[in-house]
């Protein structure tokens, strides 16, 4: 799946990626593969993201995010 975070000044980081640990408002939650249609806000914390090239962290001080058709996009 196709994740892309992105700030106002910047993108951080797009590619695809096996699955995704996200900060959210109301706790922890993981995205996978063909996952349900969401948009979820976003506090601050770690996005945790495992690919074939290994795993990555990235901090944000939160955000939004929506998951749809196995595309992520996250507006940090």
């Amino acid at each position: 799946m196709q994740l892309e975070i992105l700030t106002p000044d910047k993108t951080i980081f797009i590619g695809e990626i096996d699955s995704a640990t996200f900060p959210g408002s109301k706790g922890q939650f993981q995205v996978f593969n063909n996952h349900a249609a969401i948009v979820s806000s976003l506090d601050k914390g770690m996005i945790k993201i495992k690919s074939a090239e290994g795993a990555k962290q990235f901090e944000v001080d939160g955000g939004v995010i929506e998951v749809l058709n196995n595309k992520i996009v996250v507006l940090a």
